[in-house]
């Protein structure tokens, strides 16, 4: 599966963006999904996840409250809203895949696991001033 991510930019502390990751193929349910970020000399770390459409979804405590996951199987497309945005938030963000291989959701600590994705996207710039 290819994945495009887009949607960011410049925003003012206290601002909003909506990150959207288009995937390829037919199979877009069967995938997992995940958004991590990396800042300028830090490791990628975790964002959100969503295992599936209307299913469990899992956040990082540093944007729990603040920012929204959600997937649109019609579109093939997985969205990160993302509100109340510090510079904090400035980061290139990925979206990510992972074919499920279970009828159970995967727990958070292998939902927020960048080992656990196969497919990456090419990362969106998400710049935060102050």
């Amino acid at each position: 599966v290819q994945l495009q991510a887009s949607g960011g930019g410049l925003v003012q502390a206290g601002g909003s963006l909506r990150l959207s990751c288009a995937a390829s193929g037919r199979t877009f349910e069967s995938y997992a999904m995940g958004w991590f970020r990396q800042a300028p000399g830090k490791e990628r770390e975790f964002v959100a996840a969503i295992i599936r459409s209307g299913g469990t979804t899992y956040y990082a405590d540093s944007v729990k409250g603040r920012f929204t996951i959600s997937r649109d199987k019609a579109k093939n497309t997985v969205y990160l809203q993302m509100n109340s945005l510090t510079p904090k938030d400035t980061a290139v963000y990925y979206c990510a895949a992972r074919r499920r291989t279970s009828v159970v959701d995967a727990p958070r600590s292998f939902a927020a696991d960048t080992r656990s994705y196969t497919y990456w996207g090419q990362g969106t710039l998400v710049t935060v001033s102050s």
